[in-house]
């Protein structure tokens, strides 16, 4: 029984002494804390291990303005992202020539090749235009809608393109696909739908709205390009993105008509996605201006 008393004895010590450790060492903070005025704010730092960044990479097909996509990509490892979305439409496509998709794809990849973190594929009408385009598609990547789960979020990548019929349309078999991933995953924190098309925009499209109903009750984002042009709208009382271009064509006319080249930064916290807009020329590598 004594050795019983000390052992609870030495764990409420071990709890305690963790509990006054101050917020310098709680963060692995090497410096002086004074017990009246520091020069800082307050030593709570944003270094919760659950929270983590991805980056979101547009549309670049439609009609492409070269030197923007390909010079994208090492800016993104600049700014470490843990993984690196993207919303279709990576190529030019609409061809049957298949040495040519083959071409466009090999580009692509190189491309892609750059990066230093995952990198997901979302299919657009641009990489999917016809049967022939969709089989080596499937053949070179594989699954063209897929789930993953990363840090308890839930990632849904849906093709609006199923099956190819140069309109937007989902399959029964993807619904069937995409309800289980919901189904196996209900408690996870929040849960993100990449897809080309901008699907709740678009007119009798068939599969949308019970891919949508499904989504109710939980917490969710839906990320799309297509359009080439940036909104953000609510549905159901959750943010819906239409994203604008990464060196796709664009009349690049400013923000306010929604006009201009970015990446979508998602910085993943316990209260849900902190989403900001990054300008492609604003990142920059540090030697623009060398001496």
């Amino acid at each position: 029984m004594r050795k019983i008393h000390i052992l609870l004895i030495l764990v409420c010590l071990a709890a305690w002494g963790c509990a006054s450790l101050n917020p310098a060492q709680r963060a692995g903070f090497a410096f002086t804390v004074e017990p009246a005025a520091n020069p800082w704010t307050h030593l709570e730092f944003k270094n919760n291990p659950a929270d983590f960044q991805f980056a979101v990479i547009s549309d670049r097909g439609g009609g492409e303005r070269p030197g923007i996509f390909d010079k994208m990509l090492p800016k993104l490892n600049l700014l470490q992202p843990e993984f690196v979305m993207s919303v279709g439409d990576l190529m030019e496509g609409y061809s049957e020539d298949k040495n040519e998709v083959v071409r466009q794809w090999n580009e692509l990849d190189g491309y892609v090749s750059q990066l230093e973190m995952p990198f997901f594929y979302v299919t657009g009408n641009h990489d999917y235009t016809n049967p022939m385009m969709a089989a080596y598609r499937q053949e070179r990547h594989g699954r063209t809608y897929y789930h993953f789960v990363y840090q308890d979020v839930l990632f849904l990548i849906v093709n609006s393109e199923d099956p190819t019929e140069k309109r937007p349309n989902m399959t029964d078999e993807q619904n069937a696909y995409l309800a289980k991933a919901l189904r196996d995953n209900p408690d996870v924190r929040w849960t993100f739908v990449f897809l080309h098309r901008p699907l709740w925009e678009e007119k009798e499209v068939y599969g949308w709205t019970t891919l949508e109903q499904n989504l109710q009750g939980r917490p969710y984002t839906v990320i799309a390009g297509h359009v080439h042009n940036y909104t953000k709208s609510i549905r159901h009382g959750r943010e819906y993105y239409t994203l604008a271009t990464t060196g796709g064509s664009s009349k690049l006319r400013g923000i306010e008509y929604g006009e201009f080249d970015h990446i979508l930064w998602v910085t993943m916290t316990e209260e849900g996605p902190r989403i900001a807009l990054l300008m492609c020329d604003g990142i920059q590598d540090t030697s623009i201006r060398m001496k």
